[in-house]
């Protein structure tokens, strides 16, 4: 198994701009990091193999769901996202209406885009925790133009479904998941996930 995530507390005088994270991320391109609102430094190892094999199953069927639809732009894990709250977060697998994306200028688009996608998901590893999970996501549903968010807990087998303004919702066991109506026709298939 691997180790939790190593996180970094940064004194308030020695705060990266947005601008020396970016470049900070691109010298260190082998880890996964990201940056909560407080400015701590959360340094995370490559996924797992298996993790990796699954997380990827997952983005191909976004993927070609999104290529069908043609409405939006899908991303990887290893895009970054710039919250409102200032946080950097880079979902497992994430899509947004290519209108929310055009609104973006070009050097906006290159970097750590300012917007969060309208559909999120987190795959857990085997090292992640749960709460700090659904923290995450908490998070992610507070951002304006996110619609959708799915936590997906192997260990458990099951998945939290996530809607802004509304309770979560967890799914026992379940063989797919359906993200209409705000990815019409898009159903995941978990039976490569699980």
């Amino acid at each position: 198994m691997l180790s939790s995530p190593l996180v970094l507390q940064i004194p308030s005088s020695m705060q990266m701009t947005d601008e020396q994270f970016f470049e900070f991320c691109q010298v260190n391109r082998d880890l996964r990091i990201e940056r909560n609102q407080l400015g701590e430094i959360s340094i995370m190892t490559p996924t797992g193999s298996e993790t990796g094999n699954r997380e990827f199953n997952i983005a191909l069927q976004l993927g070609v769901w999104s290529e069908q639809d043609g409405t939006g732009i899908c991303f990887s894990s290893s895009t970054g996202f710039t919250l409102s709250t200032g946080a950097k977060r880079s979902p497992d697998a994430s899509w947004m209406k290519i209108a929310r994306w055009n609104t973006l200028s070009k050097t906006q688009q290159e970097q750590f885009a300012p917007i969060c996608p309208d559909f999120i998901v987190e795959l857990r590893s085997a090292s992640d925790r749960l709460q700090t999970l659904q923290e995450k996501m908490t998070e992610y549903m507070q951002e304006p133009g996110v619609q959708l968010g799915l936590l997906i807990d192997r260990k458990h087998r099951q998945v939290y479904i996530y809607r802004p303004g509304k309770p979560e919702e967890c799914l026992d066991h379940p063989v797919s998941v359906n993200c209409e109506p705000v990815l019409p026709g898009f159903i995941l298939n978990l039976n490569k996930v699980w």
